[in-house]
């Protein structure tokens, strides 16, 4: 009896083993490789990198650039040494108003992405 035991033992240990897949972390690798290599073959566009900036970084970008170009082009409207000045404080209105258009847009953006 003892030996048929130790044979029946031998024996789970062996189908312990050979259900046990020594590979997983090797399959996982050439998986998450083959995944991003899927990532890599696609062109690279623009259009899709703008899109995936957050709206609080792009609209504060778009009142620095109203800004900039009221900066330029008010001195030449406006012959006074505040023109500068005045064209300063507009750049960092349109920023402020940026960050806040851009903090409720990227809010909308939430509220509709949990809704669905």
């Amino acid at each position: 009896m003892p030996e048929s035991e130790a044979e029946r033992l031998k024996k789970l240990r062996q189908k312990q083993l050979a259900d046990r897949d020594p590979l997983i972390k090797q399959r996982q690798f050439q998986r998450s490789s083959a995944i991003k290599e899927k990532r890599m073959r696609k062109p690279f566009s623009l259009k899709k990198a703008w899109s995936d900036i957050p709206h609080i970084i792009k609209t504060p970008l778009y009142g620095l650039i109203i800004g900039v170009l009221i900066i330029v082009i008010l001195p030449s409207f406006w012959q006074s040494p505040y023109s500068i000045l005045a064209g300063a404080g507009a750049t960092i209105l349109f920023i402020i108003f940026g960050l806040i258009t851009g903090s409720s847009l990227d809010l909308r953006d939430d509220i509709k992405k949990h809704i669905k």
